[in-house]
């Protein structure tokens, strides 16, 4: 049983250090998409580098999550973190499609941003390495919270790979309108994030027996829980 609960708390660690990680990823990323989007007047990376800003709160909950073991409690604070992070998506989906439709009526065209590209490209390659940790911390314990950030995680990667399709297309072709439908594009995918979380729906991992080393079986299915209102 000691060896047991001694691997569990190892593999809490690891799952502990990855969201640390991703926030001061997701803080280093939203001072660059922010700074360079200005700069370039580039719509996609602003909405980008906000984005970023909430998933640094949605991250500070989740490590939280992690570090406690009162099952109550967790879930309190999560159905506040759920509300915060939710409203944020949903007024950054709303800000991101005005901009965006605003932007192309008066042909605004940004300039190429060569360090947004980079970002991007980098951030492409970092999210689904990260994203697949964290799926692998979340399928050996009986903790939601890190599967949760997985989710998150991926969802970033979607996001950067829709950014460096506009800022290539408008660096490489000049199409200038691509940087706003690349935001454009993203509206969605942000709006539907934020209208899940106020709704209070989280992805966990159904339940299943730990296994000697703290280990659980591979094999599990995921679920959806609604939190209690």
């Amino acid at each position: 049983m000691r060896t047991v609960l001694l691997e569990r708390d190892k593999i809490l660690r690891r799952g502990r250090r990855l969201e640390y990680f991703t926030i001061l990823w997701n803080s280093l990323e939203a001072l660059m998409a922010l700074a360079s989007g200005i700069i370039a007047g580039s719509v996609a990376l602003v909405g980008f580098g906000l984005d970023s800003l909430v998933e640094v709160t949605s991250g500070g909950a989740l490590l939280w999550r992690l570090h406690q073991d009162d099952e109550s409690r967790r879930e309190r604070v999560e159905r506040v973190a759920l509300r915060v992070v939710g409203t944020c998506f949903v007024l950054l989906a709303v800000y991101v499609a005005y901009d965006s439709v605003r932007t192309l009526f008066a042909r605004q065209a940004p300039e190429r941003s060569v360090p947004g590209i980079l970002l991007a490209a980098v951030s492409l390659i970092v999210m689904p390495i990260l994203a697949r940790s964290k799926r692998s911390v979340a399928t050996s314990i009986e903790r939601s919270a890190m599967n949760a950030g997985a989710r998150q995680t991926e969802f970033c990667a979607y996001l950067s790979a829709i950014l460096l399709g506009g800022l290539l297309l408008n660096a490489l072709l000049g199409w200038w309108w691509a940087d706003s439908i690349a935001a454009l594009i993203m509206v969605p995918l942000i709006a539907k994030e934020g209208i899940s979380a106020l709704q209070g729906k989280s992805v966990a991992l159904e339940a299943a027996p730990v296994t000697e080393g703290g280990i659980r079986p591979l094999r599990h299915r995921i679920v959806h829980r609604r939190l209690a209102p």
